[in-house]
């Protein structure tokens, strides 16, 4: 108990002071080329007062070695190959392909499957992908369009990469969170003290009443990626002792859109960053993980938030990685955490500020 408290004592008091840079750790579902994921932990690398220790790369957009291979190259063509990249996990803790394919026939159909949405899309005749998004086997690379990196990732597994930079920098390190929850779970079932040891958590998930008419979200509010799947650890996670905890929501992420606007605005940037996102990205629905890393650069960004207590439905049911919430008087005597919940934002602000980022020569 001693232990704990003194733990916790030295999260609170380890302040940033003045001129002294921010330190995060990026985990991240690394797909690409371009697309939310690399232009969110672009924000987070263009940002001046901020220092990425590393980057660890979970299973969920897609394939753990082929996003791996994503960030790599995407590091090198902006100018931040100095940024060690670590792998993590390749599949989740409990939920299966299998398990899932005998679900979408019983309980309806996911409309994001990630890694595993190239075969069961192309099944259910939603399209052909492009070539590079095309269905293979989690160890198999396709061709990268942006061409294959130099560099290599280091030997370190991602969860004890995360235990051993937050050890070395106790109650200063704060981990950002965008994909599923795979690889914070290891480390926290790794070093029970992990968690503590941090600034706190941040991570893009959960939904609690979007206000939408997008159908995936209309039809089915409390369904989210990251937290569907991987229910486990995203539970695991959510019962850690972080002194806090942030959810960027698909509440606030459906309000946030990447526009054609933006896009072109980079387009005449010379900047590294800003020419990769010209040659790979393209005009899409939402920014969900760009958010949750501008939020956190500028906390000014996000205009309301509800303080509440968070779960996943573990059932194996039709609502199986759901999102669960309460409030104070409501809540499960299970362990569920306080999460700051974020609902809406300042949107020419967040907007400016991206651009901003990716024009900035590092």
């Amino acid at each position: 108990m001693k232990k704990m408290l003194a733990i916790l004592l030295l999260a609170a008091c380890a302040a940033v002071l003045p001129g002294q840079k921010r330190l995060v750790l990026i985990d991240q579902d690394g797909s690409g080329p371009g697309g939310s994921d690399q232009m969110a932990m672009l924000a987070l690398l263009q940002a001046p007062d901020v220092q990425v220790l590393g980057i660890t790369i979970v299973t969920g957009d897609a394939w753990r070695d082929e996003e791996t291979l994503h960030t790599l190259r995407m590091l090198e063509l902006t100018g931040h190959a100095d940024v060690p990249v670590a792998r993590g996990a390749v599949f989740p803790l409990i939920r299966t392909q299998e398990e899932t394919r005998l679900e979408s026939a019983l309980d309806g159909k996911a409309a994001w499957l990630g890694a595993w949405g190239r075969d069961m899309n192309m099944e259910t005749g939603t399209g052909t992908p492009p070539k590079h998004l095309e269905s293979h086997g989690p160890y198999e690379i396709p061709p990268l369009p942006e061409g294959m990196p130099a560099i290599k990732p280091i030997d370190e597994d991602a969860a004890h990469f995360l235990i051993r930079q937050v050890r070395a920098h106790p109650g200063q390190v704060t981990i950002y969170a965008a994909g599923p929850l795979t690889n914070i779970a290891l480390a926290v079932a790794l070093d029970p003290e992990f968690a503590a040891l941090t600034r706190g958590i941040v991570f893009m998930g959960g939904s609690i009443r979007p206000q939408t008419t997008d159908p995936e979200f209309a039809a089915d509010p409390r369904h989210e990626f990251n937290l569907w799947f991987d229910p486990e650890a995203a539970h695991i996670v959510l019962h850690a002792d972080w002194p806090r905890v942030e959810a960027t929501t698909v509440d606030v992420s459906v309000k946030a859109p990447f526009t054609q606007a933006m896009l072109d605005d980079l387009a005449q940037s010379q900047a590294p960053a800003a020419r990769y996102i010209a040659a790979w990205s393209q005009q899409r629905s939402y920014m969900w993980d760009e958010l949750e890393a501008c939020a956190w650069i500028d906390p000014s960004i996000i205009t309301k938030e509800q303080v509440l207590y968070m779960d996943v439905d573990l059932s194996h049911g039709p609502s199986y990685g759901d999102t669960l919430t309460w409030p104070e008087n409501l809540k499960p005597a299970t362990g569920v955490r306080l999460v700051h919940a974020q609902l809406d934002l300042d949107l020419p602000r967040f907007q400016k500020k991206f651009v901003e980022l990716m024009t900035r020569t590092p």
